[in-house]
């Protein structure tokens, strides 16, 4: 089954990435940014795409820039993730036939980053738009863009957000922070996943 989940492992070490990357597969969760600004990122985006090739799409967070894609597609990475929408970022993106989700916020964002080829939005931070003001927004989107609520978006409200249209989500402390055990992340992970698929049977 696959979700509309994209774990985000902010300040993930290139020693836990392997072991945290696994238990989140397992527990069903096949897409993962790992930001730009964790230690030594790419080293484990490399890493992490040539273990899980086939079973994940791996990819960046926090990409600012167009040279950013360009590394990460050489580490490997299949999609790239930001806070803001750069034309240029979701442009030099979509060059090298990886998925784009830039930030957004306002239906100009919105309609900027579809208009450059966006594969999805994230809707970011989702705890200052709200399911409302996403319902709003989507009411002038083109029908089936996907969303995704980033920021504030989790286990306990999964259903308000797509009962307001969201279809999907980017889990970051909710599924991982620095210091956590695998242990605790996979328990996490479960328990998003348990959630979430509560949530998309409730919501139709």
């Amino acid at each position: 089954m696959s979700r509309n989940l994209i774990a985000i492992l902010r300040g993930v070490t290139t020693q836990e990435a392997l072991p945290v990357t696994e238990c989140i597969l397992n527990a069903g969760i096949t897409r993962i940014e790992v930001p730009l600004n964790s230690p030594e990122p790419l080293k484990s985006i490399e890493a992490m795409a040539k273990t899980f090739a086939g079973r994940a799409e791996i990819g960046a967070g926090t990409v600012l820039s167009a040279d950013q894609v360009l590394q990460v597609r050489a580490a490997g990475g299949t999609l790239i993730v930001s806070p803001d929408c750069n034309p240029d970022v979701i442009l030099a993106t979509k060059a090298e036939d990886m998925l784009s989700f830039p930030g957004v916020m306002t239906p100009s964002e919105c309609f900027t980053a579809l208009r450059n080829g966006a594969d999805g939005l994230k809707f970011f931070p989702a705890s200052l738009i709200g399911p409302d003001g996403l319902k709003a927004v989507l009411a002038v989107l083109p029908k089936g863009t996907p969303t995704y609520a980033v920021g504030g978006a989790g286990p306990d409200n999964f259903g308000a957000w797509l009962a307001a249209g969201a279809t999907g989500f980017g889990i970051g402390t909710a599924l991982f922070k620095p210091g956590l055990t695998v242990a605790e992340v996979k328990d996490r992970a479960e328990r998003i996943v348990e959630a979430y698929d509560a949530a998309t049977s409730a919501t139709g």
